[in-house]
């Protein structure tokens, strides 16, 4: 009987950006020892599936058929906001965020150095050049002189997102530490013990959150501020600040994307290109874009941005939001109210199921953001929970299968595009769910599940590997 999943073993291992020989020398065994892993014509032993645990940075039981993962699957509460909205350098958090955050801490901790060597190991050194990593470590170090080497060879590594940072004065090296970005703009460094973080909230689902907010009469964003702590509101009136300055910055600039695809920068275009006889309509769709595209473009250059609720998808809410405080006068405490609605929304959507592309498609980034972007609407307009339910599920619903399909593995087409086309569609959610909140069906947990449901059945190849769908062009 088999007690793996095969093909999980081949969707992380694509993830990771390793080939089957590559993984093999990890392991110490032959390339057609994890072909037939992956066929499922044989199943690696207790101590190799340890060890598969240990490279792909995730736990045995990811490996387990659906079917057990699905009836083990619990869940006890949830993570803070603050883990949602994670501010750094696009355009990946484990890619450009880890290594940012950890270029940072070295330079704060070692202010002396006159010269820094970056050595990138494993997936960042196989995928690091198309991410953007030396040109976000580069510039995090700067003025400080930086020189990033790409080791593919080196296999004896902790991590698969593995780096070494080693500071010099004068020619001498005085300074040396092993980094590993493990996902979501987190990092830990080599022999030291990273703590859980605790949960912040003890529900994790609308439903009982909105139970709880009816019985009290309070807002969800008031029942945010009951869980989180005393540093919160600053934190997120950062995040609005870090938000609009992206929005500012990219309709401003101009130039080709890095990455060899010689996309150009739209932005500007758009926020400044108006016609004598454009309708109110035309012009806020215009708009919108222009900021969706904005912050897409920022992210995909390499700039900050804000995880809302990842990289890919960080100019939907934005894109909604800054909108609105143009157009109608919102207050920043009113935006960071609507904030901190969309991100319950965002945190019930990766704690009950993802909101990673190589796990669910892009229905878990651009379709979880569109969800957060309705919420935050829904809100600011003064909605009752019902109704910011029902935008929340009709913006999730309408991108229940979509892939995630970048070309050539670059955060541009299409994913800046789709970015504007679920700001438009979230601004749409709201103006139905006004309207037919009444006659629904299906709630917002019902959704998130179907979603989760969903990828879990999408092919592995339309799962942030760049092997299927549009991906597949040549440009």
């Amino acid at each position: 009987m088999s007690f793996i999943d095969s093909t999980k073993i081949k969707e992380c291992r694509i993830r990771k950006g390793l080939s089957q020989r590559e993984l093999g020398e990890l392991l110490g065994v032959s390339d057609q020892a994890i072909s037939k892993w992956e066929k499922g014509q044989s199943q690696p032993s207790a101590l190799h599936l340890i060890e598969l645990t240990r490279i792909f940075d995730v736990d045995a039981e990811s490996f387990l058929p659906t079917t057990q993962t699905e009836s083990k699957r619990s869940v006890t509460g949830m993570k803070s906001l603050v883990e949602l909205y994670k501010i750094g350098r696009g355009p990946s958090s484990s890619h450009t965020m880890g290594p940012e955050r950890a270029s940072r801490e070295f330079i704060e901790q070692h202010e002396d150095v006159d010269f820094v060597k970056v050595v990138l190991y494993g997936s960042l050194a196989k995928t690091g050049n198309g991410h953007g990593t030396d040109r976000v470590i580069i510039k995090t170090f700067a003025p400080t002189p930086c020189k990033v080497e790409f080791d593919t060879t080196t296999i004896d590594i902790p991590h698969p997102n593995t780096m070494d940072i080693f500071g010099y004065k004068e020619g001498v090296e005085v300074a040396k530490v092993r980094v590993m970005s493990i996902g979501g703009g987190s990092i830990m460094y080599e022999n030291k013990v990273v703590a859980e973080t605790p949960n912040m909230y003890s529900l994790h689902k609308f439903s009982d959150i909105a139970d709880y907010c009816k019985s009290k009469s309070i807002r969800i964003w008031q029942y945010a501020l009951e869980n989180e702590s005393p540093y919160f509101l600053d934190y997120m009136h950062k995040v609005w600040l870090v938000m609009k300055d992206a929005i500012h910055r990219g309709i401003n600039d101009e130039g080709i994307l890095p990455g060899g695809l010689e996309v150009k920068k739209k932005a500007k275009s758009l926020y400044s290109t108006q016609n004598l006889w454009e309708s109110a309509e035309t012009r806020e769709n215009r708009i919108v874009c222009a900021f969706a595209f904005a912050v897409g473009e920022q992210n995909a250059d390499g700039e900050t941005v804000v995880t809302a609720p990842t990289c890919g998808a960080a100019g939907v809410v934005p894109a909604v939001l800054y909108y609105q405080q143009l157009k109608n006068g919102y207050s920043d405490r009113q935006i960071v109210n609507a904030l901190i609605t969309a991100g319950i929304v965002g945190n019930l959507i990766k704690t009950n199921a993802s909101i990673s592309g190589a796990e669910c498609g892009c229905q878990a980034e651009v379709g979880s953001a569109c969800s957060m972007a309705a919420s935050a609407l829904a809100e600011l307009y003064g909605l009752d929970i019902d109704k910011i339910e029902y935008s929340a599920e009709i913006a999730m619903e309408h991108h229940l299968g979509l892939t995630c399909d970048p070309i050539c593995g670059l955060v541009q087409i299409p994913c800046i595009e789709r970015n504007a086309v679920a700001a438009m569609r979230a601004i749409n959610a709201v103006s139905l769910a006004n309207l037919l909140w009444d006659s629904r069906k299906i709630s917002l947990d019902d959704v998130i599940r179907a979603m989760r449901e969903t990828g879990r059945d999408l092919d592995s190849s339309y799962k942030e590997t760049s092997e299927g769908g549009l991906a597949k062009i040549k440009l």
